[in-house]
């Protein structure tokens, strides 16, 4: 496991390092002029070029490219032009709130998926499938944007038994933990109930059920860690996309995370810090990649020797 754990961690840095290249082009490369687009194009001569030096863009952008990865090899992200506040600073006083909401929707999706899909899975189309894969679709079909004022509507404003926007106790991350975690939760129910579906008609379940072990037993015992190797797949993959489709469920729900610090940047303009933003979005998704792959080690010992 060790080597295998060495030999994951060695393959991250290319990756690490493709993904702070790719950031860095997405920011500097694209058309226009940040400082006219920050300053307006009304601004004045003098002030553009200033702006342009204070900001390192009037070097040649080899030289603004090698700049940028040695402040990220000494943690330095640069200063955000609207705050004057060093953007790792801000990151990082925005990131716990962003893994909070993502972590509470992770546990909303993974709850859910367990449930619904081992429901289904037991007894392909009986009432507890059609059930389950009845929520799976509504959970696809139901977008974000449209969920999270739904639910605010009926338990905030009519209902009133939850908070209606922030961050606080417990009660306010209901509603944007459920908001993120239900199409989650559909996607990985259908998943789990497929690949429990396969794994019922092999030959090891018959076997085991022959023994004496009941439908049930041979399910938990036997049938689930077997079934688990798609799902972590999934569930890895769209982990790292909860991160990003916080994005949504902290504007709806004001949410001081990281997403809706990014929004703000975009509005004002203010590039170093959306840059900040993105690559730690970027990187939180190749990590949760590695998680991914560890996990894969843990449930088949068979991957760690590839």
């Amino acid at each position: 496991m060790t080597n295998y754990l060495a030999r994951r961690l060695l393959a991250l840095v290319p990756v690490a390092l493709g993904v702070a290249t790719l950031t860095f082009a997405l920011i500097h490369l694209v058309p226009g002029d940040p400082v006219v687009a920050m300053l307006g194009e009304n601004a004045a001569p003098a002030d553009i070029a200033g702006m342009r030096h204070a900001m390192g863009l009037d070097r040649p952008l080899w030289e603004q490219y090698a700049a940028y990865l040695y402040g990220l090899a000494h943690g330095d992200l640069g200063t955000s032009i609207s705050t004057q506040e060093p953007v790792a600073s801000l990151i990082a006083s925005r990131y716990p709130a962003t893994l909070e909401l993502a972590g509470a929707g992770l546990l909303v999706a993974v709850v859910l998926a367990f449930g619904l899909g081992l429901a289904a899975g037991a007894n392909p189309g009986g009432a507890a499938d059609l059930g389950a894969m009845g929520f799976a679709i509504l959970g696809i079909s139901v977008p974000h944007l449209c969920l999270g004022p739904l639910l605010m509507i009926v338990f905030s404003l009519d209902l009133r038994w939850l908070p209606l926007t922030g961050r606080g106790g417990l009660a306010h991350l209901v509603l944007p933990a459920v908001t993120l975690g239900s199409a989650l939760a559909a996607l990985l129910a259908r998943m789990l109930r497929q690949s429990l579906i396969q794994v019922r008609s092999s030959d090891w379940m018959r076997t085991a059920r022959s023994k004496g072990l009941s439908d049930r037993q041979a399910l938990v015992r036997h049938a689930l860690r077997n079934a688990l190797t798609p799902v972590v797949t999934l569930l890895g993959l769209q982990t790292g996309g909860l991160l990003t489709g916080a994005i949504i469920a902290e504007v709806i729900f004001s949410w001081p995370g990281l997403g809706r610090l990014l929004m703000t940047a975009i509005s004002a303009r203010d590039y170093p810090l959306v840059e900040g933003c993105v690559l730690t979005f970027a990187l939180s998704y190749v990590v949760v990649n590695l998680v991914t792959d560890l996990a894969y080690a843990l449930i088949d010992p068979r991957v760690r020797r590839k």
